[in-house]
């Protein structure tokens, strides 16, 4: 949409101006060959816009989303939710925040234990068969929200919620800048392996399927259909 291609355009001229001289991969350009960006130690990766359904549909469920990689990890992301003028923020070793309009930031952090009766995240445009099974698979009770974009990395974050399957495509810059907020707030965001999401390592930008959640004393592996 037009509103990708502007908001593209602002990244790429305000992120230059942070004096870094880091190279920016944004879903807007994503066409680098990765001969050229595995020499990256250090990045940007950026989407302009996620959530494009969402914003096509007013819904207010899309965010601007911007990381700092490095060594393949995210150590610096932001979340920005214009509708809510509400921002995610986060930086390794410095914990992560929340912030509306001028209000001063507050600190985050994941719900831990889990409670008896989950709260679990889904795409509210992308939930996939897959899904449905795992959620079949859990024990006990559990709430579903469905809401757009990463803002379902958000909810975990805040501990608004406990679990996030993501049993679909997603793309890195989908999920680089929440995956730092979720990790910074006390959580995790690994594949179905259990190892943590890496960056650039290859040369296809989609992730692997993952699970994001903040209760590390549950096996949320258990619950993966075999077919994956």
């Amino acid at each position: 949409t037009a509103a990708d291609t502007a908001s593209h355009r602002c990244l790429m001229e305000v992120l230059p101006t942070l004096g870094s001289g880091y190279p920016i991969l944004s879903e807007e350009a994503s066409e680098l060959p990765f001969e050229e960006r595995c020499r990256w130690r250090t990045y940007w990766l950026v989407d302009p816009l996620d959530g494009t359904k969402e914003f096509i549909n007013r819904n207010g469920e899309f965010t601007v989303n911007v990381a700092l990689i490095h060594d393949h990890e995210p150590v610096l992301g932001v979340v920005h939710v214009p509708v809510q003028n509400t921002t995610y923020f986060a930086a390794e070793g410095l914990g992560a925040f929340r912030q509306t309009g001028t209000e001063a930031p507050q600190s985050i952090h994941v719900r831990k234990p889990a409670p008896g009766k989950l709260v679990i995240v889904g795409s509210r445009s992308h939930q996939t068969p897959a899904f449905a099974e795992y959620l079949k698979r859990l024990d006990g009770e559990y709430e579903l929200i469905s809401i757009g974009s990463s803002l379902k990395f958000c909810l975990v974050a805040e501990g608004r919620a406990d679990l996030y399957p993501r049993l679909g495509p997603t793309s890195e810059w989908d999920t680089a800048a929440a995956h730092c907020v979720v990790v910074q707030a006390g959580g995790f965001v690994v594949d179905l392996s259990g190892k943590p999401l890496r960056y650039n390592t290859k040369a296809s930008v989609l992730n692997p399927y993952f699970l994001v959640y903040g209760d590390d004393s549950r096996n949320w592996l258990a619950y993966i259909p075999e077919n994956l």
